[in-house]
């Protein structure tokens, strides 16, 4: 198990009736490479944990040990930025990789992750993804274009919001909430505080609280406490279309 990820208060469970053969994640790496990788060192010597809603699972600058996969559940990527604020990389689900950035390249994470619902992990360790992509071509192109892919989306997205203005980057949130959660009964199907909003635009809590109030006013939205509802979707993508707001799914 993983501890060199955890803070000293982190404990999982392990779980050992979740193999990767039945594993319905479509967009999973691992699992799109199954016929190739099923008798590895890697899958058999996976680890498969389970944590709580709130629990950190990797700290900033813990040694890097190996990646983390999401079977179910939604995490928040966070690193520390200036004053020691928290800032919001990304949001993650089913299928996606945590912990990569760090891979091969760094001895530590340069980010934390924190799990938004109770969530289900699955961990390879870095040893025998090295032994893994030594030997499976297909498997290391894979990675090499999920690499690129990752590079793509995060010089695209570090370009648009160094244009933005707080209101388009509180736009662009909502709409990348949108792109990858979809809604559950007309709100957005990942609930956030007004703080993880401003956390994840770059801003601070009251000038999310400032643009929400405005968006309403203009019925382009609704809210309903942490619920955020869009009214009018494409009258919300043509403030930012110049941003290209579909380049960060």
């Amino acid at each position: 198990m993983p501890a060199v990820a955890m803070s000293s208060h982190t404990r999982f469970r392990s779980i050992n009736d979740l193999s990767c053969g039945a594993c319905q994640n479509k967009n999973c790496i691992i699992k799109n490479n199954l016929s190739i990788l099923e008798d590895s060192s890697l899958v058999n010597n996976k680890s498969t944990l389970r944590c709580k809603k709130g629990q950190q699972f990797i700290m900033e600058g813990a040694p890097v040990n190996g990646l983390f996969f999401i079977l179910k559940g939604t995490v928040k990527v966070i690193r520390t930025g200036i004053n020691g604020r928290e800032q919001i990389v990304r949001f993650a689900k089913e299928g996606e990789i945590i912990g990569h950035r760090g891979f091969g390249t760094e001895e530590y994470y340069s980010i934390g992750a924190i799990a938004l619902q109770d969530t289900i992990l699955c961990y390879f360790s870095k040893e025998y993804l090295q032994e893994t992509l030594l030997n499976n071509p297909k498997f290391a192109f894979d990675m090499m274009l999920f690499y690129a892919n990752e590079l793509n989306r995060s010089e695209n997205k570090v370009k648009s919001i160094s244009q933005m203005t707080v209101r388009e980057r509180v736009i662009d949130s909502l709409l990348y909430i949108h792109r990858k959660f979809g809604n559950l009964n007309g709100f957005l199907n990942l609930p956030l505080s007004r703080r993880e909003y401003a956390d994840y635009a770059g801003t601070t809590e009251e000038q999310v609280i400032r643009v929400f109030s405005a968006l309403k006013k203009e019925k382009l939205i609704a809210a309903q406490g942490k619920k955020i509802g869009i009214s009018d979707i494409q009258l919300l993508k043509r403030e930012i279309n110049d941003h290209n707001y579909f380049l960060d799914s």
